[in-house]
């Protein structure tokens, strides 16, 4: 790993990726990575989230955990973009409208494949959800990437 201070300037740039994604506009969130292998992701669920029977979609479930686990898990690498290779999800309570939190953690690799979880708390303060994800280092250069290491 880099030092502290390469660390923390990897982490900002990776908040500012995260930021800077076009799929990011469709939902309220916002990353903060406040060490190597965590990140938290504070987001809302709106009514528009719904499915038919009044509570949120599994997609929200889906793109919060797996971002959770991504960015604890890419906040470990400094070069490579990573790839979601798989992810499993358990859905534990339905989820309503208001604040949610998901919460990513590293568990394992550095070199090819990672592996990370995550959980979602919702506003209650219960959890949601959790997944585990596997992810695979890219051929693509985190550096290339449009808002990674812009300001934030």
């Amino acid at each position: 790993m880099p030092s502290d201070a390469g660390a923390q300037a990897h982490h900002r740039a990776l908040e500012s990726l995260y930021a800077a994604a076009p799929v990011n506009e469709l939902f309220q969130s916002r990353l903060r990575i406040p060490e190597s292998g965590c990140s938290v992701i504070d987001f809302e669920v709106e009514e528009g989230l719904y499915h038919a029977a009044g509570a949120a979609h599994g997609t929200i479930y889906f793109k919060m955990l797996d971002d959770a686990a991504f960015y604890a898990a890419n906040s470990m690498i400094t070069d490579m973009f990573l790839l979601t290779t798989a992810f499993n999800l358990l859905l534990t309570r339905p989820m309503k409208a208001g604040k949610a939190r998901a919460e990513g953690r590293w568990i394992s690799g550095r070199r090819r494949v990672l592996v990370a979880d995550a959980h979602i708390v919702d506003a209650s303060g219960e959890e949601v959800a959790r997944g585990t994800g596997t992810f695979m280092r890219s051929r693509i250069s985190l550096s290339s990437l449009p808002g990674y290491g812009a300001a934030g």
